[in-house]
């Protein structure tokens, strides 16, 4: 599997390449999907195997391809909600 074959937009997979990265770890390969589909994600995984790109490339995914401005008159929405994020992203 590849970064190309999750269905992430191209400006995700250019950074991802020029970040260094080429192929996605397992948690990735279920996670990215999973959140494309607009599903809720529970995982867990060990540190260093890419949990947080796992929810945070399709969240930018979601984010960047959706319109974010509210209408006149209209109150602005959570587009975005991370819970209980894993100790190492808490301390970034």
């Amino acid at each position: 599997m590849s970064f190309e074959n999750l269905g992430l937009i191209e400006p995700l997979l250019k950074a991802v390449v020029e970040a260094g990265y080429s192929t996605p770890t397992p948690i990735q390969s279920q996670a990215i999907p999973a959140v494309l589909a607009g599903g809720d994600l529970l995982a867990g995984a060990q540190t260093g195997t890419g949990k947080t790109a796992g929810f945070t490339l399709p969240l930018l995914h979601k984010l960047m391809t959706s319109p974010s401005a509210p209408r006149a008159g209209e109150r602005r929405h959570i587009r975005a909600l991370i819970l209980t994020p894993p100790r190492e992203l808490a301390a970034q």
